[in-house]
């Protein structure tokens, strides 16, 4: 699923349920993201279930054509959204600027980004932060967020109009996810909309997944190596970090191996979980009361491109 986007329509409001970016091939996905199925100036609000790009980034655009209605989503996934609109426009930015070089060496007239920064800032303040079970009212629409258990702050969504109930998933979390809750259960609803990425694939245990990341660590680690884990900035680091944490506190990972997080935006991220404390499940927040499972000593956070070239040239045995 990418590029997520629902259109409901009740007594004349139109109401956009996520706006996410389409991606693929770059010039499929600049003609994608730039088509709406209804003109954006007549859309009344936009109700976003989570911050991830398939689900948030082409607010920008929507913004840039017309849109300026409110964009209501919980105060967890108002901030993450923000940190991941700019750096999906500084990565527009980027890309453009790589394609022109290309075009101008081709002698073909220069094409200009999805949206700007400007953009992104102007979609960023329309951004309109609702706290779980808090009734939403736009026109003779009336919404109201429910767990996901998905990332921070992600959400259901229960809409009612016209006496019926639409129920719509965006992205559903696993039970016994760390760090989060577990997701609500919506009321009986007369429709339901599901988006569903493994709905059929059959996933392991928890502690099967744990024990083999603590295995391949502390393997890794009595040779001398060095544990690459590529991960999502939003959600799953803050996942591993988590993981590796709970098992050096357990004594299942040798407490000397340094942990580091290498990237400016999973540390951006990892601030505004501390800030969401809220959304945190029984088991972290009991953690919390003892120290912080995600910045536990041992844990250094890299944010500079000097500091990754540094750590990338270091001869050491560590997790990255």
């Amino acid at each position: 699923m990418t590029g997520s986007l629902h259109v409901v329509e009740a007594g004349g409001a139109r109401v956009y349920l996520d706006c996410g970016l389409f991606q693929g091939r770059r010039a499929d996905a600049w003609e994608w993201n730039r088509r709406f199925p209804t003109p954006p100036g007549q859309v009344a609000a936009v109700i976003l279930s989570h911050a991830h790009l398939d689900h948030c980034g082409n607010l920008p655009t929507l913004v840039a054509q017309g849109f300026r209605g409110p964009i209501y989503c919980t105060p967890a996934t108002r901030d993450l959204t923000a940190l991941i609109l700019r750096d999906s426009a500084k990565a527009q930015h980027q890309d453009i600027r790589t394609v022109n070089r290309i075009r101008r060496r081709e002698g073909l007239p220069k094409v200009e980004p999805l949206y700007r920064a400007r953009d992104a800032e102007h979609a960023i303040g329309l951004l309109r932060p609702i706290a779980y079970g808090r009734p939403i009212r736009i026109g003779p629409l009336t919404a109201a967020f429910r767990d996901a258990g998905h990332i921070l702050g992600s959400a259901t969504v229960q809409l009612d109009a016209g006496g019926r109930r639409l129920g719509f998933t965006g992205d559903l979390g696993r039970p016994d996810t760390a760090i989060i809750r577990d997701a609500d259960v919506l009321p009986a609803v007369d429709l339901l909309i599901i988006e569903s990425t493994y709905g059929d694939r059959q996933h392991g245990t928890h502690a099967d997944a744990l024990a083999h990341l603590t295995d391949v660590v502390n393997r890794t680690l009595a040779r001398g190596g060095r544990v690459l884990i590529p991960a999502f900035a939003v959600g799953r680091t803050q996942e591993i970090v988590y993981a590796l944490t709970q098992q050096r506190e357990a004594g299942q990972i040798a407490a000397d191996g340094p942990i580091y997080v290498d990237s400016p935006m999973a540390t951006d991220a990892t601030a505004i979980f501390r800030r969401h404390r809220d959304c945190f499940d029984e088991e972290t927040q009991a953690r919390l009361r003892r120290r912080d499972p995600l910045g536990l000593k041992g844990v250094r956070y890299v944010r500079t491109a000097k500091e990754s070239a540094v750590l990338v040239a270091r001869d050491e045995s560590c997790v990255e």
